[in-house]
């Protein structure tokens, strides 16, 4: 039982990758019976079944939180070809849907996105793409390295989290603004505070990015800091790396007691390979990083 369970699991992850890689293709119903190998009588019910969604509403909302990253996140790109990335004829269309859903037009969530509508609406998308991604995992998949130290500059962020898309379009716009680009400039989270700390006023991260060893910081909220050398356990996830929490709460509740190691004096972070939307959120990588005395 537990092997057919198993072999039902995958098609229908094998289905929802394949949504996610192509958005901007026409995923007709025949099309996606097909890869999940499937009765088309059969298939709605079973995907509905296994993540508590439609396949029209994920796919609907897969395309809308694609679009709303880009709209937050990569400014030059025109409202039109987002609209026509996200499957509408005319961005009016694409207007009226993104309103009904956010409260906000898509430009005025451009200019300024009111997060805390973002963050409900997307709520059952997180919910159905978590049912088949949380993993297990082992020793085996922790590494000891030795981390040389690197330069940043750093963006911080005090407050809800519900404020924390505002932090990030700063910190992109100033990165943007001196060329340092993800591929070229490493990008590190660091947590400074419980992802749910008892009062969400408390929540604390730093958002970081790589710069050469002389390179000036400058530019208002940024500031120059390092990311320090030393010995790191460090786990690699893919998938939803949106929420790291199960990874960490691995490190410290499974791995370091049974390691024999002790935590070191700077707190735990991440560092980001590969980011959605450039790649589907399956792909995305980060890795985590546990300082060790």
């Amino acid at each position: 039982m537990t092997t057919a369970i198993q072999k039902h699991q995958a098609r229908m992850q094998r289905v929802r990758d394949y949504i996610d890689e192509h958005l901007h293709d026409n995923l007709n119903l025949d099309l996606l019976c097909s890869v999940a190998a499937y009765s088309k009588y059969h298939f709605h019910r079973q995907f509905t079944a296994t993540f508590g969604l439609s396949v029209h509403r994920y796919i609907l909302l897969a395309r809308m939180k694609r679009a709303s990253y880009r709209l937050a996140y990569r400014g030059t790109q025109s409202i039109t070809d987002i609209a026509m990335d996200a499957g509408y004829d005319a961005p009016d269309a694409f207007a009226r849907s993104f309103r009904q859903r956010f409260g906000q037009s898509p430009s005025a969530f451009r200019k300024s996105p009111d997060w805390e509508p973002w963050h409900f609406a997307f709520t059952p998308l997180d919910d159905a793409r978590n049912k088949l991604m949380q993993k297990t995992f082992t020793t085996a998949d922790v590494t000891i390295r030795d981390v040389p130290p690197t330069p940043v500059a750093m963006l911080e962020h005090r407050g809800h989290p519900a404020t924390l898309g505002a932090t990030i379009q700063r910190f992109i716009a100033w990165r943007r603004a001196f060329n340092l680009h993800p591929k070229t400039s490493p990008t590190f989270n660091v947590w400074r505070s419980e992802r749910r700390p008892e009062s969400p006023a408390d929540y604390s991260v730093d958002l970081c990015v790589g710069v050469p060893p002389l390179f000036e910081v400058s530019g208002g909220e940024m500031k120059a800091s390092q990311i320090p050398g030393g010995r790191c356990a460090v786990l690699r996830v893919v998938g939803n790396t949106d929420n790291l929490e199960h990874a960490a709460l691995y490190l410290y509740r499974d791995w370091l007691p049974a390691s024999g190691e002790e935590a070191g004096d700077f707190p735990l972070y991440c560092q980001r390979l590969s980011l959605f939307p450039e790649v589907p959120e399956h792909e995305a990588i980060a890795e985590l990083f546990l300082p060790l005395k």
